[in-house]
């Protein structure tokens, strides 16, 4: 018996809005599943080049396509902070962004709770610098220029926190100013706009959905309540998401391609993904389908995870067969050109794909995978009880594995502050 395979269009509204604050959560853990790694390989200042290098060359790519498919046209701040609400740099509660408007170009924000600072500040002061430092100064910057290449995102404090329980976490400003000289695309962007990632066209939202809103049009919410949107704009959403992932390892991968070798670059890639793939899936397995461990869980799990998908791009199917789980990942896709994490699964280091099946259940086990034409098909079935790799317990070291999302209500519209 062959089960019916699950996707983000085949979701129910609230397991869609369910699944966009996880799936940006998600994004947020691929650094706390990448960066211990680099830490290794090239020390604290190595890895803070990288951080830097991913998040330019991903940033105003994926920035620009959700205000595309959103309807995000504007060159204000109000603009720029409704795709902050749908950034993987910034998701939901975990990094709890408090926005302020003063007028259309000028504004704030504070972090009044921050995951990441929470999760760097056991390591020492000079990483806190390097991410608060270091890596936020040029890569709020290259987010900015979606909007407004006239924007600048400047501290008023950051960490190190005097006194150490300061709070909030960090204080900036938003400006745009008419005269100021535009800032550069940067270098490392350039390549990425290159991809197939970059333009791959995903499911249309229907404007003539009646179960919520089709874009975001109207003004800025204080805090994002994804079941607002329409079915089809959370499938959208969901699978920008996931594409924000693919962008992002694209340029991870570019940024450590010049600091090492192909097979140790390879490698590094790897274990960021084995490390991602099992901690999301544990997570979306509770959250969107009810810790359920039989075999049509396990593949819808692997049909909505973000670092298989978006579907369009990479082409993974998974579907319940038996008492098994067939998974096709072709080998000729987008996702496969572009080089990055399926470019690895395609030739079969699976290791990651069993770590997302061990997240399920611990005796899922990935076993055959044979070509059948331009696809590998892999076979995972029942066995011995798996232990958890060593790339997944890192990233459980972040507060982010185990975080809890609040209902916070129906959206507020946020006012105009005089400050």
């Amino acid at each position: 018996m062959v089960g019916d395979a699950v996707s983000p269009t085949s979701l129910t509204h609230d397991q869609l809005a369910t699944l966009v604050p996880e799936s940006l959560l998600s994004g947020q853990l691929i650094d706390r599943s990448g960066m211990a790694h680099l830490i290794a390989e090239f020390g604290r200042e190595g890895m803070t080049q990288v951080a830097i290098e991913e998040w330019m060359a991903a940033s105003p790519v994926y920035t620009a396509r959700m205000r595309t498919a959103l309807g995000i046209d504007g060159d204000g701040v109000e603009d720029m902070f409704k795709c902050l609400q749908l950034d993987i740099g910034a998701p939901p509660q975990f990094m709890d962004f408090r926005y302020r408007i003063v007028d259309r170009y000028h504004g704030s924000f504070v972090l009044d709770h921050c995951g990441a600072l929470l999760d760097v500040e056991p390591m020492g002061e000079e990483y806190v610098t390097a991410m608060c430092h270091d890596i936020e100064d040029p890569t709020f910057d290259a987010t900015a220029i979606a909007t407004n290449r006239r924007a600048r995102i400047r501290p008023v404090h950051r960490p190190p926190r005097v006194p150490a329980d300061r709070a909030p976490h960090c204080e900036w400003t938003v400006t745009i100013e008419p005269d100021r000289e535009e800032l550069p695309l940067p270098a490392v962007t350039e390549p990425t706009l290159a991809t197939r990632a970059a333009a791959i066209e995903l499911s249309a939202i229907d404007p003539a959905d009646a179960d919520g809103l089709v874009d975001y049009r109207g003004p800025l919410v204080e805090d994002l309540a994804f079941g607002e949107f329409s079915t089809s704009a959370l499938v959208r959403i969901a699978e920008e998401t996931a594409l924000q992932h693919q962008l992002l390892a694209i340029g991870f991968l570019a940024s450590v391609r010049r600091r090492t070798d192909e097979g140790t670059a390879d490698a590094i890639l790897d274990k960021q993904l084995i490390g991602i793939a099992g901690i999301t899936a544990e997570r979306l397995a509770a959250s969107v389908f009810g810790r359920r461990n039989d075999a049509q869980a396990l593949a819808d799990v692997l049909n909505v995870h973000p670092v298989f998908g978006p579907t369009q791009y990479t082409g993974v199917v998974a579907e319940a067969v038996g008492d098994g789980v067939r998974v096709r990942i072709p080998q000729d896709s987008p996702a496969v050109e572009d080089g990055a994490w399926l470019r690895l699964l395609s030739q079969g280091r699976l290791d990651a794909l069993q770590s997302a099946a061990r997240a399920v259940d611990a005796t899922w086990v990935v076993g055959e995978a044979v070509v059948d034409g331009t696809d590998l098909v892999v076979s995972i079935g029942r066995g011995d009880p798996q232990l958890e790799s060593g790339e997944v317990a890192i990233v459980r070291f972040s507060a982010g594995s185990s975080f809890a999302f609040a209902d916070r209500g129906p959206s507020k519209a946020l006012p105009l502050s005089v400050v």
